[in-house]
C-alpha cells in the first residue's frame, strides 16, 4: 500500500504556530499519512544570515510535533555537509511504498523555478503551495510556462491568515516580548532554558 507523505522543509528558526497550521492544512487537503519536519542545516538561499545552531533548531522542531502523531521530523539535511538542496532530499526519500508530497508556501512557488534542478523536484513530488489571505498569489499558467514539469503536479491549499514569522519571534524574544500563543509551550520552554534570541 503505497503512503502518502509531505515534506515540510524549513530554517524552523523558531517553528511556529503558521507552519504547524500550514502542515496540517496539507495534511487534510491531500489526505497525507504523515507529514516530515526537515530542519535545513545549510539553506542555500539564506547564506548571508546567521542562523541558530542547528541542533537547537532541530531540538525545537522535535519538541514542536511531539503531540501530533501525523507529524514526524527527518535529520536528513542535518546529517549532509554543505547546503540543504530540496532535490537532493526528494531523491533520498523517493521509494516504492511512497508518494512525496513537497510542501511550500506561495513565495516558495514563486521562486521555484530558480531552485536546482526545480524540473526533478516537481517530477519527484507533487508540490502543494499554500496561500493565505493578504498574500500574492502565483500565476500557475506562468508558472508552467517556465517550468513545463509542473503542469498537473502543483495543488493550492488555502490556510488560515496568520500573519507570523520566526524574524518577528526573535525580535519578540530578544526585547523581552511574549510569544505565549505565537509558538508551542515547548518551544518556548526550549528557548527560555538555552537563552536563545537574547541580544
Amino acid at each position: 500500500m503505497t503512503r502518502r507523505v509531505g515534506i515540510m522543509g524549513g530554517t524552523f528558526d523558531p517553528i511556529h504556530i503558521a507552519h504547524l497550521v500550514a502542515a496540517q492544512e496539507a495534511a487534510i487537503d491531500a489526505r497525507l499519512d504523515e507529514v516530515i519536519f526537515i530542519p535545513a542545516r545549510q539553506p542555500p538561499h539564506k547564506t548571508g544570515e546567521p542562523l541558530t545552531d542547528a541542533q537547537h533548531r532541530l531540538a525545537m522542531t522535535i519538541a514542536a510535533v511531539a503531540e501530533n502523531p501525523v507529524f514526524s521530523v527527518s535529520t536528513i539535511e542535518m546529517d549532509r555537509e554543505g547546503p540543504s538542496f530540496t532535490v537532493e532530499t526528494l531523491r533520498q526519500l523517493q521509494a516504492t511504498d511512497v508518494e512525496l508530497f513537497f510542501i511550500v508556501g506561495m513565495d516558495s512557488l514563486a521562486d521555484l523555478p530558480t531552485w536546482r534542478e526545480p524540473s526533478a523536484i516537481v517530477e519527484l513530488a507533487e508540490v502543494i503551495a499554500l496561500y493565505r489571505g493578504g498574500w500574492d498569489s502565483v500565476d500557475l499558467g506562468k508558472l508552467e510556462s517556465q517550468l513545463p514539469a509542473a503542469k498537473g503536479r502543483v495543488r493550492v491549499v488555502a490556510m488560515p491568515a496568520l500573519d507570523v514569522s520566526s524574524t518577528d519571534i526573535r525580535r519578540r524574544v530578544a526585547t523581552g516580548k511574549p510569544v505565549r500563543y505565537l509558538v508551542p509551550d515547548s518551544v518556548i520552554d526550549y528557548i527560555v532554558r538555552n537563552g536563545l534570541y537574547r541580544d
